[in-house]
């Protein structure tokens, strides 16, 4: 398939998907809103930079299944989508925990945004230092959005608490950032050499 239809197409599901999303959700318009932001502000920094700063097929997959999965969790608001309560039934869970799937990717998707970004605009060679700086940005975003979340539970408790989505588990914060950390070491693991051949494609 050809390297400028592929993104293209992405574009076309990701547009459908979000529209979808955004039709009657489950919670408040405002928690759909919160929880589709990350995609509002992604979408239009990747379609100015295109041109300038095409990135890798992989990557470009890698963001249209992260933004799918944020899509479908502000639909549902997380802790009602039909997915998590299959996973609670299939093994025996006491929450619905879809929500734990976005934090995974949370690792495992940006941790290539970042190992490609740095790997084609920065000296870093490829090795030790540029997996952990890869591993570094997503626990920090992860951190940073536990912050927001706390401070939009603050700033009004009844319309957040869906997005907040802690379900009663007083450790919800803390299990998110490990399994972001969790989703970033499996990225490094499982996409490493698949990620250095686009790479290599891409003339870096």
């Amino acid at each position: 398939m050809s390297s400028k239809l592929y993104p293209l197409i992405l574009l076309i599901i990701i547009l459908v998907f979000g529209a979808w999303s955004g039709i009657k959700p489950l919670d408040t318009r405002l928690t759909w809103v919160l929880e589709i932001l990350p995609v509002m502000m992604a979408l239009p920094v990747l379609l100015i930079t295109y041109r300038r700063f095409p990135l890798t097929s992989l990557t470009y997959t890698l963001i249209a299944i992260h933004a799918m999965i944020l899509m479908l969790g502000a639909h549902y608001s997380y802790a009602k989508v039909p997915l998590g309560f299959w996973m609670e039934d299939w093994f025996g869970w006491t929450r619905n925990n879809y929500d734990k799937i976005g934090h995974f990717m949370q690792g495992f998707g940006p941790t290539i945004y970042t190992r490609e970004i740095i790997s084609r605009t920065s000296p870093l060679k490829r090795g030790k230092w540029l997996g952990f700086i890869s591993i570094a940005v997503p626990l920090a975003f992860s951190a940073v959005y536990e912050i927001i979340e706390w401070l939009a539970s603050l700033s009004n408790p009844t319309d957040t608490e869906a997005f907040l989505g802690t379900q009663g588990y007083i450790w919800d914060t803390q299990s998110d950032m490990f399994l972001c950390l969790l989703g970033s070491i499996v990225a490094l693991i499982l996409l490493t050499k698949l990620h250095n051949k686009y790479l290599l494609k891409a003339g870096s």
